[in-house]
């Protein structure tokens, strides 16, 4: 079997430049107790809103823009795309009010007014393994 403890160069998640970040090692709680996430070293949720109903367009354009770190708001760098790994309607029953996305990587998540689409308010819920923790 392989051994894909930190040193086995085994890569689970890599930045944008396609260097390795993560090995499979460092997603796992150790024998001190250290807790993790599990599913990546970083990832981060957040919640898209426009006060209403966030359309299709204004989701496919926030995917666009978080996934190709074309976005040009301000305190976005050009290095900042993630990988999406999850999206979930709040209210699934209507298909209205906010929506929530996980993302994984390793940068910035534009929150200034219309970072990825004008009118649409991205709000940081929750950020595992932020860096400095």
């Amino acid at each position: 079997m392989a051994d894909l403890t930190n040193g086995s160069g085994v890569f689970q998640t890599y930045n944008n430049a396609g260097t390795g970040v993560a090995e499979l090692g460092d997603n796992k709680v150790n024998a001190g107790g250290t807790a993790s996430n599990g599913i990546g070293p970083r990832t981060v949720i957040v919640e898209l809103n426009n006060g209403g109903n966030v359309s299709q367009a204004e989701l496919d354009g926030f995917i666009a823009g978080i996934t190709t770190a074309s976005a040009a708001g301000a305190g976005v760098s050009a290095a900042d795309a993630f990988t999406i790994t999850a999206i979930e309607n709040v209210d699934a029953d209507d298909a209205s009010g906010p929506i929530k996305v996980a993302l994984q990587g390793t940068g910035t998540v534009g929150t200034d007014a219309d970072d990825y689409v004008t009118g649409l308010t991205v709000s940081v819920v929750v950020d595992f393994g932020a860096p400095g923790r």
